[in-house]
């Protein structure tokens, strides 16, 4: 449906502009009128170049925490909800955000729910998002709801970017390590080289196989790279057979040092987003659909799932999470006793707290391990490729002596 921008007075004799989805013209006009709009001036709205691609951008988690926020403050205040979209549409600095409230807004002023409004736009709002806001407006405490939102996408992007910082900071040391040697060995080593070949005599043995590595990788160079990216290219291929990823998820889990903050996140992730759902309202059985696809974590998911089929045959909770070795035993004794007293949410939330305190700890702890192996990997490795071109000139230097 085509999109025009207006400007007009509204009842107050306020000056207002917004757009607005309409089949025509003088069906945009008729639409404004029915609002007691006056002095009205409407065209259609020009083509973003933009719009719909890349460089559009994206909404952020900060972006959606404010405006969780907001919208939950003007609803509290008893601002109607079409109201406040139009004010959040007006004051929202992310163009792509501002785009899909309008038409969100223009959604529900024919007659859609926001829920329905929501789910044309999953590109920006989630399963999980959408499914608590559904909840909270058949429950009628849409602005509880949109507050506990806001509280859990900062908590879940505060755990996110932990674990990117604890995933980068080795990656990016060893990409430096890789190409500094990778330099020495094809820049360097060969000028050696050539100096080394007047010599006359033969090499010291650590030199000599210094040499070798050099011409190897330096006669091999796209061979080398060739063979590094079609690693990562099938790696990535693997992971995305259903099967690759279960076996990658799962050996994951049991990498020493990153196996184990792995299972802190997956369980501090999943503590968290079932406990803001049940606590919203929505039905244990879609939460727990909802939760299994945001694990991050085949094995995870899969363990999930069981548990979703076990409490649709009546059982428990904690009994299937218990058999994917995921769970720590105090997790599973906590869920369980909060399904016997029906505080499942609280005590979820108990344990998604102290499981993102484990998280920093085992964050600072990897830190602090990684940081000193790395300098000495590199001392070591550079090292030993200085000595190995000085051995000839020690060697002359005694000769000469």
């Amino acid at each position: 449906m085509p999109i025009f921008i207006y400007k007009a007075r509204n009842r107050a004799g306020r000056k207002v502009k917004g757009d607005l989805d309409a089949p025509g013209l003088e069906m945009a006009e008729m639409a404004l009128k029915r609002r007691g709009f006056t002095d009205i001036k409407v065209k259609p709205k020009p083509k973003d170049l933009l719009e719909g691609t890349f460089l559009e951008g994206k909404v952020t988690s900060r972006d959606k925490v404010v405006f969780s926020r907001q919208f939950a403050t003007m609803i509290n205040s008893g601002v109607p909800i079409l109201q406040a979209l139009q004010v959040m549409c007006e004051q929202t600095e992310n163009d792509k955000l501002r785009r899909k409230l309008y038409e969100i807004r223009n959604d529900i002023e024919i007659g859609s729910s926001l829920y329905d409004a929501l789910k044309k736009h999953t590109d920006v709002f989630d399963d999980l998002y959408i499914n608590m806001v559904n909840a909270g407006e058949t429950g009628g405490v849409l602005d509880v709801v949109l507050l506990r939102l806001a509280e859990y996408i900062e908590k879940a992007a505060r755990l996110k970017s932990k674990v990117k910082g604890a995933m980068i900071y080795p990656a990016v040391v060893m990409c430096v390590a890789v190409a500094v040697i990778a330099i020495i060995l094809i820049f360097v080593i060969p000028t050696f080289e050539k100096m080394f070949a007047d010599f006359g005599s033969a090499l010291p043995l650590p030199t000599q196989i210094v040499i070798n590595m050099s011409r190897f990788v330096k006669g091999n160079f796209l061979y080398l790279s060739g063979g590094i990216i079609a690693f990562i290219v099938g790696f990535r291929f693997f992971y995305r057979w259903e099967r690759g990823k279960i076996l990658i998820d799962n050996w994951i889990l049991f990498v020493p040092v990153f196996g184990p903050l792995l299972r802190k996140v997956a369980v501090a992730r999943f503590s968290r987003t079932l406990s803001t759902m049940i606590a919203s309202g929505v039905p244990i059985l879609n939460a727990l659909d909802i939760v299994s696809r945001t694990a991050g974590n085949k094995t995870v998911e899969l363990g999930i799932m069981q548990a979703k089929k076990s409490i649709a045959e009546g059982q428990t909770l904690a009994e299937p999470l218990d058999e994917t070795g995921v769970f720590p035993p105090m997790v599973i004794h906590m869920i369980s006793i909060g399904e016997t007293t029906g505080a499942l949410d609280t005590m979820l939330e108990k344990i998604a707290d102290f499981y993102d305190d484990e998280v920093d700890v085992a964050v600072e702890t990897l830190t602090s391990l990684i940081e000193p192996f790395m300098i000495v990997f590199l001392g070591v490795v550079v090292g030993s490729l200085v000595i190995s071109m000085y051995l000839p000139i020690f060697k002359i230097a005694e000769t000469v002596a």
